[in-house]
């Protein structure tokens, strides 16, 4: 199914979590759902096999679950429930390219083992060539289609090279759910930058100003293209990671870009990602771009 927002389920409360996530994603954007298990062991599909002798009963039974919940709140939902004979990466990253979007369950690891531990979560991020969604359990429900009070959109922009890709999506992101998109630029200030007690302000000013500017050049175009979208625009004088996580601390859907080229030594996720990804209190978008 081409054109669908998909969503991996493994029966865990991250990937229910991820599903009702899914299906508001679905509705807005008009699209249908696709609740996706992966099983290596799935069993060849029987005719008519009694239930207690079903080998993919367990699997069924993990998307079913799902489908029937998202039906009592999306009754017009188009949804398809989808048994993959495959390892879930395989399957998800097979899903993802011919996905709108690919909506997964994240465990948020503690800020000791985050940078040291991956999942199927991470690996499927750092190589998938569509957006992906990483939505944990226990975040404040996600507002249905229609527009919630106080609602923003927030994406961070690095500034080095191009980000249409990411910029289109958080745009598209906030019109769907017609609140304003919140643009982040951090920063750190290099060390030559401060005298001895304190930053030097005229340098400081200098640095702040030349960033806003060139956000605010970045920003045009989309600005151009998504009137109706009320654009906020920051420069944090603070790393980047830091400045991201900390505006997305009320918003509803932090959007992080990811550069498909990268240095050949180079983590495949740069830190901005993997610190959103593991530490942002709300549900993380990460753009492949550039």
């Amino acid at each position: 199914m081409d054109h669908a927002v998909t969503v991996g389920l493994d029966g865990s409360a991250e990937s229910l979590a991820a599903a009702r996530w899914a299906a508001g994603e679905a509705d807005r954007r008009g699209l249908p759902l696709r609740l996706l298990h992966a099983w290596p062991m799935l069993a060849p599909e029987a005719v008519g096999p009694a239930p207690e002798v079903d080998q993919n009963y367990w699997a069924k039974r993990i998307v079913h679950d799902a489908q029937s919940e998202i039906h009592g709140r999306y009754p017009d939902l188009p949804v398809v429930e989808d048994l993959v004979a495959s390892d879930a990466e395989t399957a998800l990253l097979g899903a993802s390219a011919r996905s709108e979007l690919l909506v997964l369950g994240s465990r948020g690891l503690s800020t000791a083992a985050c940078f040291f531990l991956g999942d199927t979560s991470m690996e499927i991020v750092a190589r998938a060539e569509r957006p992906v969604v990483l939505v944990r359990a226990g975040l404040r429900p996600a507002p249905d289609s229609a527009r919630g009070p106080g609602g923003v959109v927030v994406v961070g922009v690095s500034l080095h090279g191009q980000c249409d890709d990411l910029l289109e999506f958080a745009f598209e992101a906030a019109a769907l759910r017609e609140v304003p998109l919140h643009a982040v630029h951090g920063r750190s200030l290099p060390v030559d930058t401060y005298v001895p007690w304190a930053g030097n302000p005229d340098v400081i000013e200098e640095i702040t100003e030349e960033a806003r500017q060139r956000l605010g050049e970045a920003l045009r175009s989309s600005r151009e293209k998504f009137p109706g979208v009320r654009v906020i625009d920051s420069v944090l004088l603070e790393s980047p990671s830091r400045a991201v996580v900390r505006a997305a601390s009320a918003a509803d859907l932090l959007v992080i870009g990811r550069r498909r080229q990268r240095p050949a030594l180079a983590p495949r996720l740069g830190n901005v990602a993997h610190a959103a990804a593991h530490h942002a209190s709300c549900p993380v978008a990460i753009v492949p771009h550039g």
